[in-house]
This record gives structure tokens, sequence and C-alpha cells, in this order.
């Protein structure tokens, strides 16, 4: 059974940073998308950014030039760093595989921006 866990989340002011990490267990194939999405209180789980089979990445317009995803094959990990955060990035950041045929979600993790 496929899981996954994320980890990093946390308490930073605006303007700082954190590292995101989402690993994925029980995987058994490499052709699948990851991907970050959050969740800020009363709105919708948005698509933040987006590493597909083959490498290719894309962003929210709201965090183009301050967020990177990245991708280690190898351990089946996928990375957010986040920079020049802002207090609208607040959220729950869940972590998504996603296979085509199939998907699976993190159990999310607390990023709040706040002085």
């Amino acid at each position: 059974q496929v899981q996954l866990v994320e980890s990093g989340g946390g308490l930073v002011q605006p303007g700082g940073s954190l590292r995101l990490s989402c690993v994925a267990s029980g995987v058994i194939s490499t052709r699948f998308t990851m991907a970050w999405y959050r969740q800020a209180p009363g709105k919708q789980r948005e698509l933040v950014a987006i590493n597909a089979i083959g490498g290719n990445t894309n962003y929210a317009d709201s965090v183009k030039g301050r967020f990177a995803i990245s991708r280690d094959i190898s351990r089946n990990t996928v990375y957010l760093q986040m920079n020049s955060l802002k207090p609208e990035d607040t959220a729950v950041y869940f972590c998504n595989l996603d296979g085509g045929s199939y998907t699976y979600w993190g159990q999310g993790t607390q990023v709040t921006v706040s002085s």
C-alpha cells in the first residue's frame, strides 16, 4: 500500500523560508506525477506545484519565482522549497502522487506565515 508522509512544516516569519519533504513508500513504479497542493481555512484545495513524469514542472501563478519543486526518484521523495513566504501562503500543504489510474494523498503539514 502506498503511503505519503510529509514533513517540514511550521511557523515562519514573512520573508522566511521552509522546505517541505514528502516520502512515498510502497511504490512499485516510477511513472507517476508528484505534486504539492495546499488548503487554507475556508478555501478549496489548490495546486501549488507539480513535478510530472519526465521532470517537467509547473507552478501556481501565486508562487512562481518563490517556490521550487524537486524530486529524488531514487528515494521516492519530492521537495518543495518555499522562499519569500507571505502570510497568504498559510495553509495545510498536501503531497499528492498520481499514476493516472490511482492517486494518493499525504496527511498534510501545516505552514503558518506570521510575525
